[in-house]
């Protein structure tokens, strides 16, 4: 565990060390630019939140769950996974 804590350590001081060794222009390009999407993708967010409240279908249904089991008994073939099936199996009779 502190091996990989230290080869972390060791990768975000080369990291920070690349973003120093940049020129000051690049840095700050390359932060107006994550800023930038980061601004997009926040407001492409905000619209799409925007949408869908603002549709007149926004209803909430409230249904019951069915059991998926249940289902399955309706239908001529019988579960493979059923405790009956495993339990009549002649290996557990005497």
């Amino acid at each position: 565990m502190k091996n990989l804590r230290t080869k972390i350590d060791n990768w975000f001081e080369r990291l920070d060390e690349r973003w120093k060794a940049l020129p000051v222009g690049k840095q700050r390009r390359y932060t107006l630019l994550f800023f930038a999407g980061y601004l997009l993708l926040s407001v492409a967010v905000m619209l799409k939140v925007c949408y869908d409240v603002a549709q007149q279908d926004n209803k909430i249904t409230i249904e019951h769950i069915e059991n998926p089991i249940i289902k399955k008994e309706k239908s001529s073939v019988p579960p493979l996974d059923s405790i009956e099936t495993i339990l009549k199996k002649k290996l557990y009779e005497r």
